[in-house]
């Protein structure tokens, strides 16, 4: 009774509407879902540049691990929409910073259209990009666990697929990354910030040779999802591919 009476408090002093058109209900109805676009290509995680298939390394990148002898953390990046087309800005602003967390169906569903539409293979597991525990008692939900979430019960329906929501910790506070425009200063900024949780055992075993979907919101130079599959490569884990909702270009 309580939770209903709080609802319609709620929705009188703060009615919902759809960030798109203004359609009551709903934070983004139907048919500005609809009119998101995915991207038609995608391109290297490493380079950002050349356009890959399913958004898989490059010939010159992996060229360049293998000069070094050193084997890529990334295997493939797929990022869904464009960040200046649709509202996308705003909807994914809305959904980290005002908190509107019931956006992150609408949104993960972008997300898993745009993996259907390139052709990866459903993953073992699904791992969200961890927040710091003083952003995440700021916010009160880690963005990308919800989607991610949503992702697990969606992307093979009746079948979930095993979110390891607390497999990977952020282990240091680092300054957000929108706040950063320098690019290498923001590839330093995410350097080793990422673990395993002491309390994952066994943890290779867990891992060994399997598909991880890695999930995040907004992707910038790369560096936080890099970081990620690096703590998850040496852990074991066999091809890693990244999803987020779109790309934010530095400026």
């Amino acid at each position: 009774m309580f939770d209903g009476i709080k609802k319609f408090a709620l929705d009188i002093l703060f009615p919902i509407s759809c960030l798109s058109c203004g359609a009551p209900d709903l934070w983004l109805c139907p048919a500005c879902l609809k009119r998101i676009d995915l991207l038609s290509f995608q391109v290297c995680p490493y380079c950002e540049k050349a356009q890959t298939a399913s958004g898989a390394i490059c010939s010159r990148c992996k060229a360049n691990f293998i000069a070094k002898n050193t084997p890529p953390f990334l295997d493939n990046m797929i990022v869904a929409t464009s960040y200046n087309q649709a509202n996308i800005s705003r909807l994914v602003h809305a959904f980290k910073y005002s908190f509107v967390r019931d956006l992150g169906f609408p949104l993960s569903t972008v997300i898993s259209q745009a993996i259907f539409d390139n052709h990866l293979p459903l993953p073992d597991f699904i791992i969200p990009v961890p927040l710091h525990p003083r952003r995440l008692r700021w916010r009160g939900f880690n963005q990308a666990e919800v989607l991610a979430q949503d992702l697990s019960e969606n992307l093979s329906p009746g079948l979930p697929i095993p979110l390891l929501n607390q497999l990977v910790i952020r282990k240091k506070f680092t300054p957000p990354q929108m706040k950063i425009k320098n690019y290498s200063e923001r590839k330093k900024n995410m350097q080793n910030s990422f673990c395993l949780a002491d309390s994952c055992h066994p943890k290779k075993e867990t891992l060994r040779n399997k598909k991880i979907l890695l999930v995040d919101d907004i992707s910038t130079t790369g560096s936080t999802l890099l970081e990620c599959a690096k703590v998850l490569k040496s852990a074991g884990a066999g091809r890693i591919y990244a999803a987020v909702i779109a790309r934010q270009e530095m400026k």
